[in-house]
């Protein structure tokens, strides 16, 4: 005999689930805003990565990703060659799709030369939310849109660069997850934190 699955009461927003490693991203990670360049590469590689696929199965996998990737240091993937490449298709760990794998090479090599023409990432990824959250205030998550006026303009600018993968769609799971927008649902402990700007 199973036991009933116990109704979730903490008001969480329900696309966690009760798997403990989603409940942890969303608790933790998810919409905390996030600054450092490394890290909103390596996030914007991943949501490119999740395309067609859940986000589950892209966080299942994401330390296999960060030992294949070298810790999504953008100096070391934009040197990857053909051994890097065909490595990279042969690791089990990760999802081994040569047009994802083609675009984060070329992704780190151009978020390197944008980075060396004097452009701030962090800033310019930011500066399409005018560098600070914004507030959704979804009461459910029918309300939670799939893209927004804001998600459209970074991936055209991102398009527009050269990068691959960053559909309006990806763009705004990105920018949920990074904290440019708190899209947790107003009952969800998360809210009223991130809202306050306590993280």
């Amino acid at each position: 005999m199973t036991d009933s699955p116990v109704p979730d009461t903490t008001g969480r927003c329900g696309w966690c689930g009760t798997d403990p490693l989603y409940v942890a991203y969303h608790d933790q990670e998810w919409g905390v805003p996030e600054r450092d360049p490394r890290a909103l590469w390596e996030k914007l590689v991943l949501d490119g990565f999740q395309a067609g696929l859940s986000w589950i199965t892209i966080l299942k996998k994401r330390e296999a990703f960060r030992a294949a990737f070298d810790d999504f240091d953008p100096e070391k993937v934009a040197r990857y060659g053909e051994a890097d490449r065909q490595r990279l298709l042969n690791d089990a760990g990760i999802v081994r799709s040569a047009a994802k794998i083609d675009a984060t090479i070329f992704g780190a090599r151009r978020w390197l030369e944008l980075r060396d023409q004097g452009r701030d990432m962090s800033d310019w990824l930011w500066s399409f939310v005018d560098g600070q959250p914004l507030q959704g205030n979804r009461q459910t998550l029918a309300d939670i849109p799939a893209q927004t006026p804001q998600s459209v303009a970074m991936a055209k600018a991102l398009k527009a660069e050269g990068f691959k993968f960053c559909g309006p769609v990806i763009v705004y799971a990105f920018m949920q997850a990074t904290g440019m927008v708190n899209d947790h649902v107003t009952t969800c402990p998360r809210h009223a934190p991130l809202s306050a700007g306590q993280g």
